[in-house]
């Protein structure tokens, strides 16, 4: 389960300072134990907004501002469920059509989509993805610039020719991506507007493990995930000696990273001349953390003891994310799931546009 969410967390990129992004990720499991068969997450800035899943069969807010969206549309949550349903039967013939593709007898399969839009709002500038994996590789991409789907794995060939020949369908989907969806990534960051727009700043920490161990500078604690942590040399940022941790979630909508410098080549007298900084989005000025024998929590009882505080971090990210991302921590970079149904964040029509959008799974992967 912790390779399942820790890679997913690698999904969750650095965003630049004035970059948004609205994601869903669907997962479709078989003869995974303790796994729901269908999970669906949305959300927001990397902020988790609504969850369905297979076993409750309704789809919930997971941020107390999403009960807004009952204010323009009092059957929300309702449509969202009533679309969830439908993707999940959808999305479950297709792990038997690919074990049929890939000439697979096992049982344990894992199916899954992640599709979304990003805004600048800076300048304007848009994007959008919709991918799709099976067992933890890249399956079918869409490429919304060429207008065309991808083949990573040559049993989606097939797939690729027949939905390349879907040329209303491939419009809607350009509609969905540049319009649709960044209509209502706007309005969910109207709503969350106190939570996805305020600045925490965090707590910073040099650890560690033994003399011999690379110094970690350790950032927690801080909002939104628009950050950079490095080391400087003399106001330089290094490269070489410096190796750059995952930015992960705590528990609390918060985050944390690290950044380890090592100190093979560091001689003793001139540890002043090295300094951690890190530049947060919201924050005017940097924090610079100097490489200080008095600053660093060294001796093997602290070390210990923040190796727990993290891993019980960890493992509250794995309870939280598990039923949240069922899996689509298999992906190694941005992915978007399988065209069963591409589902509208809830909108009057969003049914009937999701049934134009994305045809049945009976034709996403097979003829």
């Amino acid at each position: 389960m912790k390779q399942f969410i820790f890679s997913l967390l690698v999904l969750c990129d650095v965003a630049s300072p004035v970059l948004h992004s609205l994601k869903y990720f669907y997962t479709a499991s078989s003869g995974v134990p303790n796994f729901p068969e269908f999970v669906a997450v949305g959300m927001v800035d990397e902020l988790q907004i609504d969850y369905y899943d297979s076993n409750t069969q309704r789809t919930q807010p997971k941020q107390d501002w999403m009960d807004k969206v009952t204010t323009d549309d009092p059957q929300y949550w309702e449509g969202q469920t009533q679309i969830a349903m439908n993707t999940q039967q959808w999305f479950k013939p297709n792990i038997d059509i690919l074990k049929k593709r890939f000439n697979q007898t096992g049982d344990r399969h894992i199916f899954q989509r992640m599709y979304g839009c990003e805004w600048d709002d800076e300048t304007g500038a848009i994007d959008g993805y919709d991918q799709h994996g099976y067992d933890g590789e890249d399956f079918i991409v869409f490429d919304l610039k060429m207008m065309s789907w991808i083949a990573p794995s040559p049993q989606a060939f097939i797939t690729k020719l027949r939905w390349d020949k879907e040329k209303a369908l491939l419009e809607q989907q350009k509609y969905y991506f540049t319009e649709y969806c960044i209509m209502w990534l706007k309005k969910y960051l109207k709503y969350g507007k106190e939570t996805l727009q305020r600045t925490v700043p965090p707590s910073v920490s040099l650890l560690q493990k033994s003399p011999s161990s690379p110094v970690a500078c350790h950032a927690t604690g801080f909002y939104p995930d628009r950050v950079m942590v490095f080391w400087t040399r003399d106001g330089e940022e290094l490269h070489e000696e410096v190796e750059h941790g995952e930015l992960l979630p705590n528990p609390d909508g918060t985050f944390q990273i690290s950044a380890e410098l090592s100190l093979a080549s560091v001689r003793p007298e001139d540890w002043g001349r090295y300094a951690c900084k890190l530049q947060l989005h919201g924050l005017r000025d940097d924090i610079i953390t100097p490489l200080e024998p008095g600053r660093i929590r060294s001796n093997r009882a602290k070390a210990s003891s923040m190796g727990v505080a993290v891993g019980v971090v960890a493992a509250v990210v794995v309870v939280v994310m598990v039923l949240v991302a069922a899996g689509v921590a298999l992906y190694k970079k941005k992915k978007k799931n399988e065209r069963g149904k591409c589902l509208p964040p809830g909108s009057d029509n969003s049914s009937e546009l999701s049934e134009k959008l994305n045809p049945p799974p009976d034709v996403s992967v097979e003829n």
